[in-house]
């Protein structure tokens, strides 16, 4: 059995589960969230928890199983304190600035790169060589995250570029001298 996937989900206070066949919508002081789950899985509500069950030891849907719990405990994560990631822009002269709701990001091409996020997502710039992403949906913020730093994704040999900030980078050594 699916050690993940048999935990119950405490719903803490504040946040709505309602379940309409297959789909579920959670709703909290961040806001709402809703997605569609696989009809082999069964997802009861009792009370202030939610219970993930499989009909079956199949291989699918013992796969199913632990996914489904993990994304309904992102869900209920996200409505409650959200998630964010944070992006660091290494190199001389790169930087980042937020035009109105736009990023404006100068990283060594011979124009400006504009990246508009999705309405869900909020960027912001600290200081101009850090972005930080953020949002209710775990896995929207990881995609956005990802489509900035490859924009300009970090080199080996001087580790210029864009990169996660608890990244690191392998460096590989130069060319060395002759003779």
């Amino acid at each position: 059995m699916s050690r993940i996937g048999k935990k119950p989900i405490v719903i803490p206070k504040g946040v709505t589960v309602t379940k309409n066949g297959t789909s579920l919508n959670i709703k909290g002081p961040k806001g709402e969230l809703s997605h569609d789950f696989h009809p082999n899985i069964q997802i009861n509500i009792d009370g202030n928890e939610i219970v993930v069950t499989r009909p079956n030891d199949q291989k699918e849907n013992k796969a199913l199983h632990g996914l489904t719990r993990a994304l309904i405990q992102n869900m209920i994560v996200g409505v409650t304190e959200a998630y964010s990631k944070s992006l660091d822009i290494v190199g001389v002269g790169y930087k980042a600035e937020m035009k109105g709701k736009n990023l404006l990001i100068n990283i060594g091409y011979s124009h400006p790169i504009y990246f508009m996020p999705p309405e869900s997502i909020l960027l912001q710039t600290p200081t101009q060589t850090q972005i930080v992403v953020s949002g209710i949906d775990k896995q929207l913020v990881g995609i956005v995250a990802s489509k900035i730093r490859a924009i300009r994704k970090p080199e080996p040999y001087k580790g210029k570029g864009i990169k996660y900030s608890d990244e690191q980078i392998l460096r590989k050594a130069g060319k060395t001298a002759g003779k």
